[in-house]
């Protein structure tokens, strides 16, 4: 069993690292999440994203472009991945380095279609993102709130929330 989840891992692991890590890796971030979901699960999420400039739209504005897992451990065998990928507008109140809000709809694939008490009854999820952040050393500290959802393609859309503090490294 646990091979199978290591395969399914680097399965949905793969598309993002090729997407996001190549050909200028000097731009992406590493970042990591620890958090819940809305019925007190614990909630992990790895990854990599890159900054993409909109200046010439507004100084303040960015584009993130993240793609990960989140890994949903549960009792029991219960445990569901999901592969992620999330742009998220930026918007930096006191310059590049200072705090910053970022919001965007983005895309999960989940391994399973349950997690826990929840049935999702599709493994494709919106993902709809909310966070808040601030420099903290050469990364960046963040606390996002995320709501997964199937958004009425099929029912019961029992979707759920997580609550994270993270951490983005620049390589």
């Amino acid at each position: 069993m646990q091979r199978i989840l290591l395969r399914r891992l680097v399965a949905a692991l793969l598309p993002g690292i090729i997407l996001l890590g190549a050909p200028e890796m000097s731009q992406a971030d590493g970042y990591i999440t620890l958090g819940t979901t809305s019925e007190g699960t614990p909630a992990v999420s790895l990854g990599l994203d890159r900054t993409f400039d909109l200046a010439r739209w507004h100084p303040q504005l960015t584009l993130r472009l993240g793609s990960g897992v989140l890994l949903l451990p549960g009792d029991d065998g219960e445990d569901n991945v999901a592969w992620t990928l999330t742009p998220a507008l930026r918007w930096s109140f006191a310059g590049e380095r200072g705090v910053f809000v970022e919001a965007g709809i983005g895309a999960a694939l989940f391994l399973n279609t349950h997690h826990e008490k929840r049935r999702l009854s599709t493994a494709f999820q919106f993902e709809d993102r909310l966070a808040i952040g601030m420099a903290l050393g050469s990364g960046e500290l963040l606390a996002s709130l995320i709501h997964y959802s199937n958004a009425g393609i099929k029912r019961p859309n029992n979707g759920f929330e997580t609550l994270s503090l993270g951490y983005r490294h620049p390589f």
